[in-house]
C-alpha cells in the first residue's frame, strides 16, 4: 500500500483539528492570529494539490476569508470556512452529476474499470446523497457560524458532522454490499 503524502497528513490533521483550535482560540486569541491557521491550510493544500480551476477558486476564497479576518480582527471568517468546504464538495460532486461520469463512479472505476449498469446508476444515487449531505451540513454550519455560539459552532463542525459523514460512509458501505449481492444472485 503506498504511503500518503506526509504534506496531505498535515493538510488532513489541521483541516479536522480546525473547529477546535477556532473553539480553543476564541476569546483566547484574537481571530487575526487564528487566521494564520486558515492561511497555512490553504498553503500547504495550494502547494499539495494539483492547480486546477477547482482548486484555484478554492484557494483564493480560503486565502479570502482569511484575509478579511486579519483585516477585521473578526471571527466570522474563520467560521465560514467549513461552509466554504460544504460548498465546494457540493459543486464537486453536483458538477459530476451535470456532467458524467459522476464522482462516485471514477472512484469505483479506479477498483473496477468496467462497471455494469446496475452499478452507473447505483453511484449516480450515492452522488446525489452526497449532494444532499453538503447541502445540509453547509446550511447548518453557515447557521451555527451566523447565529450560534462558538462551542455549538465548533461542535457541529468538528464533531457531529465527522460522525454524521461516518455513518453516511458505513451506511453506503452497507447498501453497497446489499445492492451487490441482490443483482449477482
Amino acid at each position: 500500500m503506498k504511503r500518503p503524502d506526509p504534506a496531505t497528513v498535515v493538510t488532513v490533521a489541521i483541516t479536522l483539528l480546525y473547529p477546535l483550535a477556532i473553539w480553543l482560540g476564541h476569546g483566547r486569541i484574537e481571530p487575526r492570529m487564528l487566521a494564520l491557521l486558515l492561511l497555512v491550510i490553504a498553503g500547504v493544500r495550494l502547494f499539495t494539490l494539483r492547480l486546477s480551476r477547482g482548486n484555484r477558486w478554492w484557494g483564493a476564497a480560503a486565502l479570502a476569508l482569511a484575509a478579511l479576518a486579519i483585516w477585521q480582527n473578526a471571527l466570522l471568517p474563520l467560521k465560514l470556512y467549513p461552509v466554504l468546504v460544504s460548498a465546494g464538495m457540493l459543486a464537486l460532486f453536483g458538477y459530476s452529476l451535470l456532467h458524467p461520469p459522476t464522482i462516485i463512479e471514477r472512484m469505483a472505476r479506479l477498483r473496477e474499470p468496467d462497471l455494469p449498469p446496475f452499478a452507473v446508476i447505483y453511484t449516480r444515487r450515492v452522488t446525489q446523497v452526497w449532494c444532499v449531505f453538503f447541502a445540509l451540513n453547509g446550511s447548518i454550519a453557515l447557521i451555527t457560524a451566523l447565529w450560534m455560539s462558538a462551542a455549538a459552532w465548533s461542535l457541529w463542525t468538528g464533531v457531529i458532522s465527522y460522525l454524521l459523514m461516518g455513518i453516511l460512509f458505513c451506511g453506503e458501505y452497507l447498501v453497497r454490499l446489499h445492492v451487490r449481492r441482490r443483482h449477482h444472485a
